[in-house]
């Protein structure tokens, strides 16, 4: 076992408890998927409900549901009135997820669509407290500058995958259109002045992004 697994797992067990229906939609992700690892899990879900407690925010919105571990872990915080909107681009995801959300504790507070945030947002979809990427990384630069457009002033983005297993700084991957989309991302961020920022080496890297 990898260091890191070690570190998670010790993480894990000085943490809240992950709840029973997160724990069996983890289960079920890596049980019925080929890309099971993709899901966002304990240490990170309760990372992003801490958030959300501690944001008290009205409106989130999420880029890449996938199996709604991440979504269903803010929405868990989300206080009366509360509500996340949702988007994933992969409409093969929608028969696993969509039961699963539905059935959660925090249907309610959950808009899970199916589609192409960049185009499918509608205009008055916002303002939103608090944004999470976890979507295509060759779009990160788009979603960003997207994001910013509906985020109050004061307001969170959470960006996954920023450290990208290292790769952000590897050679060896210069070619990578993934790679290289968050790198373009990291870069933008760093040098731009509507914003402060910091970087959390939080399983695969967690920006997190205040809004001026």
């Amino acid at each position: 076992m990898k260091e890191t697994e070690l570190i998670d797992e010790y993480i894990s067990r000085h943490i809240e408890g992950e709840h029973p229906y997160l724990y069996k939609l983890y289960r079920d992700s890596n049980l019925y998927l080929v890309h099971g690892h993709m899901i966002s899990g304990h240490v990170q879900g309760t990372f992003l409900h801490m958030m959300v407690k501690l944001l008290t925010p009205k409106r989130i919105l999420e880029i890449g549901t996938y199996t709604g571990y991440s979504c269903l872990s803010m929405a868990s915080a989300l206080s009366e009135g509360g509500k996340i909107l949702t988007y994933e681009i992969n409409d093969e995801m929608e028969d696993f997820t969509r039961p699963r959300i539905n059935a959660s504790p925090w249907a309610d507070k959950v808009d899970f669509r199916i589609g192409n945030v960049l185009t499918d947002l509608p205009q008055d979809a916002g303002p939103f407290e608090l944004v999470f990427i976890d979507g295509n990384k060759r779009q990160y630069v788009e979603y960003y500058e997207l994001v910013l457009s509906v985020l109050v002033s004061g307001g969170l983005i959470i960006a996954d995958n920023t450290l990208w297993d290292g790769h952000v700084i590897d050679v060896a991957y210069d070619r990578d259109a993934q790679t290289k989309g968050i790198r373009a991302f990291n870069d933008l961020v760093a040098q731009d002045d509507r914003v402060e920022k910091a970087i959390l080496p939080l399983r695969d890297g967690l920006t997190l992004i205040r809004k001026k």
